[in-house]
């Protein structure tokens, strides 16, 4: 049994290859930071291969695809990511458009490919990692919730689309998670944060449970029920004043 992590070396993507470990699943370690995989191969009982590679560029995705295409994977988890803040016309752009690449691209290249293989053999399981951030608008962080909105949706409708079959496809939806997010993001959280681990263990609990949409937290889970009932423009409000007391200035 082989499970491949993308955005491994480190927060969730790190926490869900260890809790795969021991599970019994020989490791796929992708991320672009070899040194923290390394510590991670190091730490676990299972065959573990780590592959350097830099998912913002497309055609590095498009080679790992190839390098893997012989590959007996069972589960891919799309956990590469980061966020841009700033007011949308300040952000870098280069930035943006890593950003965009790494959340958006690599994930629809990596699940287009393993989703057909998986369906070939009908087993497979395929979790992507979202975000709170995918149920509102947000100024000031507005390609980063936007990507995720985009991972929200396209993994429910792939749900569907691989009903009645042996394969999973499920999404990840973690509120503030205690990870190296909010650096490379700059931004800051006045508010509790889960632990990466606990969330990694949620997340493949039930992911196993054949779970579509994974929230951890019960006011998480509220949140994302309630925000269908607020207008788009009142959500916007919301998550603009939210980022205010997040900002690091």
């Amino acid at each position: 049994m082989i499970a491949l992590v993308t955005g491994a070396s480190s927060g969730i993507g790190y926490c869900i290859a260890t809790q795969l470990a021991k599970r019994g699943y020989d490791l796929l370690l992708v991320a672009r930071r070899t040194d923290k995989m390394e510590m991670l191969k190091n730490s676990v009982d299972v065959k573990c291969e780590i592959i350097s590679c830099d998912l913002s560029v497309k055609e590095n995705c498009f080679a790992l695809c190839e390098q893997l295409n012989d590959v007996n994977v069972d589960i891919l988890v799309n956990c590469a990511g980061f966020g841009v803040f700033g007011e949308f016309c300040e952000t870098d752009l280069d930035k943006e458009v890593d950003m965009i690449n790494t959340n958006i691209t690599a994930l629809h290249i990596l699940t287009k490919f393993f989703l057909q293989k998986f369906l070939r053999v009908n087993r497979g399981y395929i979790l992507n990692v979202a975000s709170m951030a995918a149920y509102a608008p947000c100024p000031t962080f507005s390609s980063y919730y936007a990507s995720k909105a985009y991972v929200l949706r396209l993994t429910q409708a792939l749900t569907e689309e691989v009903n009645n079959t042996g394969v999973y496809v499920g999404v990840l939806c973690p509120g503030t998670v205690s990870t190296e997010f909010s650096k490379v993001a700059n931004v800051g959280f006045n508010i509790k944060e889960m632990s990466a681990e606990y969330v990694a263990k949620y997340a493949i609990d039930k992911m196993f449970n054949k779970k579509t949409v994974i929230i951890p937290g019960t006011k998480y889970k509220a949140l994302a029920f309630f925000s269908r009932f607020l207008p788009d423009k009142i959500l916007a409000k919301i998550t603009a004043k939210f980022q205010k007391k997040k900002n690091n200035g």
